[in-house]
């Protein structure tokens, strides 16, 4: 291994040859040229000239120099020699390049001196600056720069910066979205990707949430309440929401909200899906609530209903993790992608399942699948209302209320839809966006609670692709966006935080009532259409109207046989991969032991299945309530999939799968050269494209015309100048550099080694 950037690392044989004469370092050491792109409100702090990037490959060593600036809204390297492939021109981000950084998105930064890693705190930048800066960031990505040869006082100067900027506790008011709207004056948003398509509904007017109610049906038991208007009642809460129509305003302004059940969704069996924030417990140790109130609650449903639904309090602190076990899961899981080289990578790979294990991130997933299916069956089977109820009613309770809606109504598996969902479960809901990503930095941790539930939808989308309007692409680029401080949905705590700060641009003197920072759901602020068109699955076929239904279910199927197939050539090939599931385990199991791992609770599952059906009839006896939920998960098995009807998730070991995408996209070793996912999507484009160019010929044979949906030819740009890779669209192919692009002072006295031993073509780097 060439020893670069390590400072005084000693070596028996220098082994570095440099490619550049110290003349032309002198002469490129001047970046004026380099001009970065700022947004509105951007300003650079510092800068750093002839800063190296490296690239992973530590065996060679190959980077680039150029220009390392940090603003107030990212870090941002800049290079003249850096050329990018047409792939990655075409799939670009508005506001964040390839080596953008944002601050908001930096999670470890480290020092390398003498080949040793140190954490970089604040203020601990004092006497020696080391030799290369690490950044491991939120989105897995991990960027090494070499400050060997930039000026002592840059280079100290922008790692203080950087460091103050992304570790030090700050504001609300000192996030870049407030600079960034207030220099532009406000958005002026383009043209989406599907303009036909109908919005996201934000369900922040009284209209919004009777509109919801009547598609629903829960009109007859529920009703908006606008006794919160400006907040007067709760800041915990928005200023309308629904409840069952038995609560009134007395009611909400005796408990402020605590104890109070928000309607969430209703079932066409008339029962109800709920949740609540529980009630301060008394000093003998039991909650204020007692059963009386719970009835006179839910005694509307037996009046408006003439089946006698029943109602179930489910306490999710009991049954599911805590917000501490899930943050120190999710951080364990983590580090098995931040690997600076391939070392560690093939390291790693030896005890790939012991450390899944081991962080149990997987187990936090399938625990809340498995909670969503215990609600579905109460609402879809036994006609049982459902209230979920947790402490502040803003975390698990978005998680599993927002998984069980999507399981049983197709709506929320559209884009609009899903996005509706967000917004009325978690933005209404007063998820602590702002403390739970942990952008003021007042911690060092980070509570991941939304991220747990995109990883559940992945699953889901990967046991039924044909289900979702949406992609994976989508997902993992909402999970990208929290990280970007411009977006309000993401920044803050409640719709009172929101409003309320947003309000502060009448104290800067601005025109109009305040500011309007825009949502995530604006998706031309970052990209263009085409690559928008990402966003929407192509094997996705909308609810057909009457007439259709046969000819619209032939096209699905042909499509879906022909993915299988696709599939099966391009994914089931041998390779040195890593494993991307868990080992077998039967389908309906119980909530493990904290004494067992993962991968410990599959087995004895499995010796159990093998042990025939005598096991079977002690483990489910006719008065445990998991054989009715048994019964019931048989039954809906044994009937074909409704794409539009009700989906249950596989909760197995090998139905759960690693989010490869968002985990494994920076990571070349895990590329599949022309294979893949992307592949399988590429081929189903172009079959999905002949199947509309031919009921286009029937359309026009009968005189009618047809609707379109969303171009599918997303891969056609992409194709022209490079192969597809497993990680497209963000692991794509580039070209890079066979030789080392690291300059060489001229005051750095190296003795160059012997030329002798070098490969004598490209061939032998094994770059070709």
């Amino acid at each position: 291994m060439l020893s670069l950037g390590s400072g005084g690392g000693k070596t028996a044989k220098p082994s570095f040859v440099s490619y550049v004469s110290p003349e032309e370092i002198k002469k490129k050491e001047s970046n004026d040229d380099l001009k970065p792109h700022l947004l509105p409100g951007e300003l650079v702090i510092c800068e750093a000239n002839t800063v190296v990037k490296y690239s992973r490959e530590d065996s060679l060593q190959r980077g680039f120099y150029g220009k390392l600036i940090c603003t107030n809204f990212k870090i941002s390297f800049l290079s003249a020699e850096q050329l990018l492939d047409d792939v990655e021109q075409s799939y670009r981000n508005k506001l964040m390049g390839e080596n953008d950084i944002s601050l908001l998105c930096v999670d470890q930064i480290f020092g390398v001196y003498d080949d040793k890693k140190k954490p970089l705190l604040p203020g601990a930048i004092k006497n020696r600056i080391p030799e290369k800066l690490l950044l491991y960031c939120k989105d897995f990505r991990i960027f090494q720069f070499g400050l060997r040869y930039s000026k002592e006082e840059d280079a100290r100067r922008l790692i203080r910066g950087i460091v103050h900027h992304c570790l030090n506790p700050t504001s609300l008011k000192c996030l870049f979205a407030f600079s960034y709207v207030g220099t532009a004056g406000g958005l002026k948003v383009g043209p989406g990707a599907a303009e036909e398509e109908p919005p996201t509904v934000m369900f922040e007017t009284k209209v919004d949430w009777k509109m919801e109610l009547d598609r629903t049906g829960g009109l007859l038991s529920n009703r908006v309440i606008s006794i919160n208007e400006n907040y007067r009642i709760s800041t915990r809460l928005p200023q309308f929401f629904a409840v069952p129509s038995s609560i009134t305003d007395d009611d909400i302004k005796k408990y402020k909200g605590k104890g109070i059940p928000l309607w969430c969704w209703s079932h066409s069996s008339g029962c109800t899906l709920l949740k609540m924030a529980a009630l301060p417990e008394t000093d003998d140790g039991t909650s204020q609530m007692d059963k009386g109130w719970i009835d006179r609650l839910f005694h509307v449903l037996g009046e408006t209903h003439p089946l006698n639904h029943t109602v179930r309090t489910e306490v999710l602190s009991t049954t599911l993790p805590t917000l501490q076990e899930i943050q120190a899961s999710y951080s364990r899981f983590k580090q098995l992608f931040l690997m600076d080289n391939a070392a560690d990578f093939w390291e790693s790979d030896i005890k790939w399942l012991s450390m899944i294990e081991n962080a149990n991130w997987l187990e936090v997933i399938r625990q809340c699948l498995k909670k969503a299916l215990d609600i579905v069956e109460c609402l879809e089977h036994k006609n049982t209302s459902v209230v979920l109820v947790e402490e502040n009613c803003s975390d698990l309770c978005c998680v599993i209320a927002s998984l069980v809606q999507v399981i049983i109504d197709p709506h929320f598996r559209t884009i609009t839809g899903f996005q509706s969902l967000i917004q009325k479960e978690w933005l209404m809901g007063c998820h602590c966006f702002l403390d739970r990503c942990n952008h003021l930095r007042s911690n060092d941790k980070e509570e991941p609670v939304f991220l747990l539930f995109l990883e559940c939808i992945w699953q889901l989308l990967q046991q039924y692709p044909p289900a979702f309007e949406f992609t994976e692409t989508y997902l993992t680029i909402l999970s990208d966006s929290m990280y970007i401080p411009i977006f309000s949905t993401f920044l803050f705590n409640s719709p009172y935080q929101k409003d309320n700060t947003q309000m502060l641009g009448e104290d800067r003197g601005m025109l109009g009532r305040s500011l309007k920072l825009p949502t995530v759901w604006e998706w031309s602020v970052q990209f263009e259409n085409s690559v928008q068109a990402l966003f929407y699955n192509p094997l996705y076929v909308g609810k057909p109207k009457p007439g259709n239904v046969r000819r619209t279910q032939r096209i699905k199927d042909s499509a879906q046989k022909y993915l299988e197939i696709v599939h099966e050539k391009f994914l089931d090939i041998p390779e040195p991969q890593r494993q991307m599931s868990l080992p077998s385990s039967p389908s309906y199991q119980s909530r493990p032991s904290p004494k067992k791992g993962f991968l410990r609770e599959e087995t004895d599952n499995l010796i159990k299945t093998f042990l025939g059906k005598k096991i079977s009839k002690w483990t489910f006896t006719a008065e445990d309530p998991s054989a009715d939920y048994r019964l019931f998960y048989e039954n809906w098995c044994s009937k074909p999939v409704d794409h539009h009807g009700l989906l249950l998730p596989l909760h197995n070991g090998p139905a759960l799968k690693l989010w490869g995408q968002r985990y494994l996209r920076w990571i070349p070793e895990v590329q599949i050269l022309g294979g893949g996912s992307a592949i399988a999507l590429n081929k189903a484009c172009e079959i999905v494209d002949e199947i509309k160019n031919l009921q286009t010929k029937v359309s026009e044979r009968m005189l009618r015309k047809h609707p379109c949906s969303p171009s599918t030819d997303i891969f056609a740009s992409f194709q022209q100048s490079s192969r597809l890779s497993s990680t497209f669209p963000f692991g794509t192919l580039r070209r890079q550099s066979i030789k080392p692009r690291i300059p060489v002072s001229t005051n750095l006295s190296m003795s160059f080694g012997s030329m002798e031993n070098l490969p004598d073509d490209e061939e032998e780097l094994g770059l070709l």
